[in-house]
């Protein structure tokens, strides 16, 4: 077999207690900032888990996904409680929050996949425990819904993680991971460039600051939280599908009007795909966002395929420092390495 299901249930979930208003007590109520962890290194052979803390999944879109990872020469492992369904999650809080535990605290897990995005993330958010993380640090990828985890590993457990596809929407289509980015971000390069061609100048600049951000939705819906995005001294990352051109407006000018855009070094935006009015619009989604961003005196560039993309989708590493150069043409520099590189 091309996967390695485990034949233990983590659905009972004995460990968790799902309340809202309860939080753990190294929970994002109490963080601050903490000091920067770099998970290990991906190798060819390493194994490599798959979870589904959002919506519910298919398990042939899932077996897809875990063929391309096998040719790849990874070994996709899951449990079998990632095939329930509780309305349209991938199982109950319980499941989702014990299968994304353990797949930390496994030690031949070297790398976690989300399987697919929808949306559940953000009801893990008051049961998992960031010391868990944080005692078990490792390559952590997703987008869409995921962002709101990549954005909380990242904020209460300092942890890089990575903005990049995902098993059943990406490795399970063809043409759909850009394997130069991936090789770069989880392999530890210590300094490379992200491919930018077709990305557009919005506003000139040079800046560097820590790379961050996701879905706009998602980052949106962070605020007025406890676990509210952190956008202080960033190249803020921000991408969505399906959003229509005022619906943009009105997530960049909340972020905006919050303040969350007052202290980031650079902007860049990504492919936004199907985010149009209609066929007969007659303007472009870049000419929406441009008044709203353009007057903060920063470095802006839009049309990075990475998360919801045609193809390609780029991986980019949440946390590390970046550096963003825009002039006629776009450069995106990693600035260091995304992962550590395993003594062997």
């Amino acid at each position: 077999m091309f996967f390695l299901p485990d034949r233990r249930n983590c659905s009972a979930g004995v460990s968790f207690s799902f309340k809202i208003g309860r939080m753990p007590a190294d929970s994002a109520s109490s963080y601050i900032s903490p000091k920067r962890i770099k998970p290990p290194a991906l190798c060819p052979g390493d194994t490599v888990g798959i979870v589904a803390p959002a919506s519910n999944i298919q398990r042939p879109l899932l077996e897809a996904g875990c063929r391309t990872l096998a040719e790849l020469g990874y070994k996709p492992f899951f449990l079998p409680s990632i095939f329930e369904q509780d309305l349209y999650f991938a199982g109950s809080v319980e499941r989702r929050a014990r299968e994304m535990e353990e797949m930390f605290e496994r030690d031949e897990v070297r790398a976690i996949i989300c399987a697919r995005g929808g949306y559940g993330c953000n009801y893990l958010l008051p049961v998992l425990r960031p010391e868990t993380i944080k005692a078990h640090p490792k390559i952590f990828v997703g987008y869409s819904d995921i962002t709101t985890l990549l954005t909380f590993f990242a904020d209460a457990c300092g942890l890089v993680t990575f903005h990049g596809p995902m098993a059943t929407k990406d490795f399970g289509e063809e043409g759909r991971v850009q394997l130069s980015s991936w090789n770069a971000a989880v392999g530890g390069t210590a300094k490379w460039e992200i491919p930018t061609e077709g990305v557009l100048p919005l506003a000139p600049g040079k800046a560097e600051g820590v790379l961050y951000g996701g879905c706009l939705a998602l980052l949106v819906a962070s605020l007025g939280t406890r676990y509210e995005i952190r956008t202080e001294d960033t190249i803020l990352f921000i991408e969505d599908v399906a959003a229509k051109p005022f619906q943009v407006d009105r997530m960049l000018m909340q972020l905006k009007l919050a303040g969350k855009l007052q202290k980031v070094r650079g902007i860049i935006f990504g492919e936004m795909l199907d985010c149009v009015q209609n066929s007969t619009q007659g303007y472009a989604l870049a000419d929406v966002v441009r008044p709203i961003v353009g007057d903060l005196g920063v470095p802006v560039a839009y049309g990075l395929p990475s998360g919801h993309v045609n193809r390609h989708n780029i991986t980019l590493p949440i946390g590390v420092r970046a550096a963003l150069a825009v002039e006629d043409a776009v450069r995106i520099t990693i600035l260091e390495p995304a992962t550590e590189l395993r003594r062997t």
